[in-house]
């Protein structure tokens, strides 16, 4: 995507920026002049990622930091160490897709505590360096699973059962409600600060294989990927669309194409659960209990800090 608007002067953080959606976000951000800081859990994996730009990119402002966002010590470490005042942009991209089942040290579900209790806990943690950026924008990105997502407050963490793809359609789910009411919030306020979202449609990365445990799985994985998915590199096309485009808050992108799979990026629509205030309030009100990160907005109204 060469006809990114001008980036020099602005900082972004992008999370899971080692491979894929977001490597593919931070090389075209970098050749648009920003200074990219490429959150990965691995962090030699996010130096040979950094390397490959530079190559390419000569003069490429580029860090590397470690995030794990399956761990809340992690993110606030992280965000302890972030020195720079101002942030304008925060994309929300890491994620993991159908593991078996697994809980983190702070007794979450795996994918629900990446894809979504991380990424809450970091724009909460990171949110006085975005409400002092004029023009500042939190991108999250979701995917197209969020439209057979159910949020099931009676088993967030998956304890009665798991079932894979059920849990990861919760968590895409997660993702869009979390930044519908971070829109619903900031508008309260009429902060200088654009929550949105997009989705990357189907694209070959190496999520398809990170955590699939069966060989026939791989195998399909590996087959539509050669012949049906798009590349990385257009899969970033809309989180890239949502982070640079002219769009209003609560907007979210992805393909234009068959199914929104592919194609070029335009503004989409989420499912009716997506958008549903009462469901994105009480999951943002778990979602403070379980992170211990509040946002000091309960009637949408007050001024809209982060505090732990």
């Amino acid at each position: 995507m060469n006809d990114l608007p001008d980036q020099h002067g602005r900082i972004a953080v992008i999370t899971g920026a080692n491979s894929g959606i977001g490597l593919e976000a931070a090389r075209e951000l970098t050749r648009a002049g920003a200074h990219v800081v490429m959150a990965c859990r691995d962090t030699a994996k996010g130096d040979r990622a950094a390397e490959t730009i530079r190559a390419e990119i000569p003069g490429a402002e580029l860090d590397v930091a470690a995030l794990d966002l399956a761990s809340l010590a992690s993110v606030r470490a992280f965000a302890e160490r972030y020195s720079d005042e101002r942030l304008d942009l925060l994309i929300n991209n890491a994620g993991v897709m159908v593991p078996p089942y697994t809980k983190t040290a702070d007794g979450f579900e795996l994918q629900f505590a990446t894809n979504h209790l991380g990424h809450f806990a970091l724009t909460g943690l990171l949110l006085d360096r975005l409400l002092a950026t004029p023009g500042g924008r939190v991108v999250t990105v979701s995917s197209t699973a969020h439209k057979f997502g159910r949020i099931d407050f009676d088993d967030l963490q998956s304890e009665r059962s798991y079932r894979r793809w059920r849990a990861y359609g919760q968590s895409k789910l997660a993702n869009l409600l979390f930044m519908f009411e971070l829109d619903r919030r900031l508008r309260a306020i009429d902060a200088d600060l654009l929550s949105v979202a997009a989705h990357p449609g189907y694209s070959a990365t190496n999520l398809q294989f990170a955590a699939t445990p069966s060989r026939i799985e791989r195998l399909g994985s590996t087959v539509l990927n050669r012949v049906y998915a798009q590349s990385a590199e257009r899969g970033a096309m809309p989180t890239l669309y949502a982070a640079t485009a002219d769009i209003p808050g609560g907007s979210f992108v992805g393909p234009d194409g068959f199914q929104e799979m592919r194609g070029e990026p335009k503004v989409v629509k989420s499912t009716r659960a997506a958008r549903d205030p009462q469901t994105a309030l009480r999951l943002w009100e778990v979602s403070e209990q379980l992170t211990g990160i509040h946002f000091s907005v309960a009637d949408r109204s007050a001024p809209l800090l982060s505090k732990s």
